[in-house]
């Protein structure tokens, strides 16, 4: 990787100000889903084990600048200090003085969790006399949080302009997965895209159909483009309003043909070949109970929903994953949550696990229906950042990876 990371840098009686991502679910105080903190823990012990003093930020949802009760970190600095077998200082949210005084107590193999750095308002503003604030807490500064190197915010970007900026192993390890796999995959690279909205993914999807060997759509993104194509999509849920936009990108990156039609399988321009759904699960309501029946793309019943990619699909997309060396999945293909509507995304996630391709899955939907279906163990990457590593496929540039010193 082109960026230092931890080893790198001697940390050895350092002052380390750590960006980490334990946005996890807080309920009635206790932390729920730990897997951000479970991702984070190797960074941390490496950091301690070091000698260094780690002082921690994170965020925890979205307080607006603002203190918000429900939303401190106090519960995951208990809970990090139980998973770290060692005391963890919570410091509160409070003035400057205050948390320096705070940060300045921390000693060597010790670490502090600094409260949920959204309560300050100059966080998201990227304010420069808050970044330089906080790099005062700080030798060095770390970024581990790659669900956040998207945003330009003070503890993503800012503090890098007054402390060397250094990726942790989660960072490292991000990159190294969703960079060079749009960079420079093994071929032939497949990439599935689910999830609600095309106009959402429009400059992916044309970023992609330039690199992929195979583009595969599914979810409410392929009702889009299968309405755009002229099929009568009934009930199901559909951008109507970006129809006209869905064609054209359709057509600059030959996923229809001339004449607007479905273009199966087509091999574009670029050599990319686009595949729709074939069949669709589909329901007389959105509910777990519904009634359900399996349809072809252009034949959903009037008034009934598509919810799911039918198992002729999964078997046609089977046969792409078998031939693939690299395979990265975003977003979801069904409303997977539900039973009657999990299958197809179970289907894909068994395939994609089977093959013998590198696997990458970004996005929380997708990796929890890559959980559900018990195939998170055969991965071999599951991202932790929804829209960074969109932005990172699109080939956009992240201002928390750019802040980080070249090796």
């Amino acid at each position: 990787m082109a960026k230092k990371t931890l080893r790198d840098i001697d940390l050895k009686g350092k002052r380390v100000l750590l960006r980490s991502e334990l946005n996890v679910p807080i309920k009635e105080g206790e932390v729920g889903d730990d897997t951000r903190i479970r991702a984070e823990l190797p960074t941390i012990q490496y950091i301690l084990d070091q000698g260094a003093a780690l002082i921690i930020m994170t965020h925890l949802g979205r307080p607006k600048g603002q203190p918000v009760a429900e939303m401190s970190v106090k519960p995951v600095a208990e809970y990090l200090a139980a998973k770290l077998d060692r005391p963890v200082t919570y410091i509160p949210y409070g003035s400057e003085e205050e948390i320096s005084t705070a940060a300045a107590a921390v000693a060597a193999g010790q670490v502090a969790l600094l409260e949920n750095i959204r309560f300050w308002p100059q966080e998201e503003k990227n304010d420069p006399a808050f970044s330089r604030f906080l790099a005062s807490l700080g030798d060095v500064y770390i970024n581990d949080a790659f669900g956040t190197a998207h945003r330009a915010h003070c503890s993503t970007e800012g503090v890098g302009h007054f402390l060397p900026a250094i990726a942790g192993f989660l960072m490292e390890k991000e990159i190294a997965f969703l960079q060079e796999a749009v960079d420079a995959p093994k071929r032939p690279l497949a990439v599935v895209m689910g999830g609600s909205k095309v106009s959402d993914k429009i400059a992916l999807i044309e970023n992609l159909a330039g690199k992929a060997d195979y583009l595969l759509f599914g979810g409410a993104m392929a009702n889009t483009l299968l309405a755009a194509k002229g099929c009568d999509m009934g009930a199901s849920k559909v951008e109507s309003d970006k129809l006209d936009i869905a064609r054209e990108m359709m057509k600059r990156v030959g996923g229809f043909d001339e004449d607007g039609s479905l273009d199966q399988g087509g091999q574009s321009q670029n050599r990319c070949r686009i595949y729709y759904p074939e069949d669709l699960v589909v329901a007389d309501g959105f509910r777990a109970d519904a009634a359900t029946k399996i349809v072809a793309c252009d034949q959903v019943p009037a008034g009934w929903m598509a919810l799911d990619i039918g198992p002729a699909t999964v078997k046609a997309w089977s046969a792409v994953f078998a031939q693939a060396a690299t395979i990265i999945w975003n977003g979801p293909l069904g409303v997977y949550e539900m039973p009657a509507f999990a299958e197809g995304s179970n289907g894909v996630a068994q395939a994609i696990a089977a093959s013998s391709a590198m696997t990458i899955v970004g996005g929380g939907d997708a990796v929890a229906a890559v959980m559900q279906a018990g195939c998170g163990e055969q991965m071999s990457h599951l991202s932790t950042g929804g829209g960074a590593s969109l932005e990172l496929l699109e080939g956009k540039k992240l201002p928390g990876i750019e802040i980080l010193q070249d090796k």
